[in-house]
């Protein structure tokens, strides 16, 4: 793993001991923020957490007043974005909306009771995308295949499952062709378990004739319920009532004031909540981040570049907004598309048991599973070169491709970001890097109702705002290192000299 470049691995014992203090009070943390914004150092000291704080304040008490979450195409979604179009304009933006249709799903109501042999009723996390039960729910006998991942009709030997629920491990292939298989097979149902500890958060990937109701529980309730099959039948009634049609919702673009149009500076966050919860760290916390940053740039009249910031819709239904955007200028102004130097990607940035991660796009790390567009390790590198410069441990994050980026990568366009952790789980060396508690989920408030603003980590928001702000400006500067376009003076440097013409000796008068 990647690490602290000025730290050697010889002195990563010594690192060990500094760590939470770092993370705690990174060198730029305590200054006070300097009068003008014209430097990428200006700009992260005038980045103060407790303004990111009160825009995630505000979406907590958007999310309190409709129905508990931000979700796209829902009226709390609506509130949200006329908050960050407010806070914009204000600071001399003006924000536009890029409307597009999207399939909308909620949940009305869910539960999942064995009634024999006895009467219980298990958690379970249905899967984005699976089609309603009903009101009324479906009821049957737990069926699981011989092959437990269930990826194939062979996997059920024959048997009918007409009438049943299939209970089926993760694994080996997507969720949808478990739920398809499933229902070739003849159930009225599906359960997923878990192949690892901790709760199963799924999707079908998309609305399909073939999938059917379909939900997800832990390893340890799925082992639980093989068990107890062995013994005998089990029955379960499994409720899954669901709102599904399609809806409009929209991305919120606002270019700076100044810059070159030819040389764009792209930063986004997606602005939409999980429809069970008020996702303030996912993901509000990326998008006060850069809602902040916007607010101090506009300041400044000593960068270059235009930056353009996106705060994405839908991104929790896969994906579809920042999709969209880069698949309409792919269509329809492809010389658009070729202007964007870089993207940077801000998703989950305070979470509570949290990582400073960056984007492995160097790959010296992780190998990334997607393509990774010249330039890409450059635009990583403008926030190792920052964390480094304030003495901030950070470690690689997989350049997955699995936010808002992918679009762009796909399409050719540099990216990095930001990242504090989701669901996956904290090392040894992590804790001893940044604090927090080894084998624990980096926010094991993921995609919950409890995803709010108690859910945060403070230091880690102050950490990943101020890298926001400085990279944004940075490369705002200058992209140079990035696609090679120079500017004529950069933003933060001298002036040229005036210089007196020069008369040709043979010229000048006798």
């Amino acid at each position: 793993m990647k690490t602290h470049r000025k730290a050697g691995t010889a002195a990563l014992a010594g690192l060990a001991l500094a760590a939470t203090a770092a993370v705690s009070a990174p060198a730029q943390a305590d200054k006070p923020p300097h009068p003008n914004v014209n430097t990428a150092d200006q700009m992260a000291r005038s980045i103060q957490v407790e303004n990111v704080m009160k825009h995630l304040q505000e979406f907590e008490r958007i999310a309190k007043d409709h129905d508990g979450n931000r979700a796209a195409g829902t009226s709390g979604y609506e509130a949200t974005a006329q908050y960050v179009e407010k806070e914009l304009r204000k600071a001399g933006f003006a924000p536009k909306r890029q409307y597009f249709d999207f399939f909308f799903e909620s949940v009305n109501a869910t539960s999942l009771n064995e009634t024999s042999p006895e009467q219980r009723a298990w958690p379970n996390n249905p899967m984005s995308y699976a089609p309603s039960t009903g009101a009324s729910g479906v009821t049957g006998e737990l069926a699981a295949p011989q092959v437990a991942t269930g990826c194939a009709i062979s996997d059920y030997a024959g048997a009918d499952l007409t009438g049943k629920i299939a209970l089926v491990s993760r694994g080996t292939c997507s969720f949808a062709q478990k739920s398809q298989v499933a229902g070739q097979a003849g159930a009225d149902a599906a359960i997923i378990y878990n192949n690892a500890p901790g709760a199963l958060n799924g999707t079908l990937g998309g609305v399909s004739d073939a999938n059917i109701p379909t939900t997800g529980m832990t390893q340890a309730d799925g082992q639980a319920l093989l068990a107890k099959m062995a013994q005998g039948p089990v029955t379960m009634t499994f409720i899954l009532d669901k709102t599904m049609e399609m809806r409009q919702t929209f991305n919120i673009i606002a270019d700076s004031s100044r810059g070159r149009a030819d040389n764009v500076v792209m930063v986004g966050a997606h602005l939409d909540s999980v429809g069970s919860g008020p996702g303030i760290n996912d993901n509000g916390s990326g998008s006060a981040g850069i809602l902040e940053t916007a607010i101090k740039l506009n300041k400044s009249k000593k960068y270059n570049n235009k930056v353009r910031f996106a705060w994405w819709g839908a991104e929790e239904l896969g994906l579809i907004g920042s999709t969209h955007y880069v698949n309409d200028l792919v269509e329809n102004n492809p010389a658009e598309l070729k202007k964007i130097a870089t993207y940077l990607n801000f998703d989950m940035i305070g979470s509570p048991n949290h990582i400073i991660g960056v984007y492995d796009a160097d790959q010296s790390t992780h190998q990334a599973p997607v393509p990774v567009p010249p330039g890409s390790a450059e635009t990583e590198q403008v926030f190792t070169d920052y964390f480094d410069k304030i003495d901030q441990p950070w470690v690689d994050t997989e350049f997955s491709g699995r936010s808002d980026y992918q679009a762009f990568i796909l399409n050719g366009v540099p990216a990095s970001g930001l990242f504090t952790g989701a669901d996956g789980r904290k090392t040894a060396e992590e804790v001893r890097l940044f604090g927090g508690t080894e084998g624990e989920l980096y926010d094991p408030n993921y995609h919950t109702p409890a995803d709010d603003l108690t859910n945060i980590n403070v230091d880690a928001l102050r950490i990943m705002s101020k890298a926001v702000g400085y990279a944004t400006m940075s490369l705002a500067i200058d992209t140079s290192a990035v696609n090679g376009k120079t500017n004529p003076r950069p933003g933060n440097g001298p002036k040229p000299k005036k210089v007196k013409p020069q008369i040709p000796h043979h010229l000048k008068a006798s």
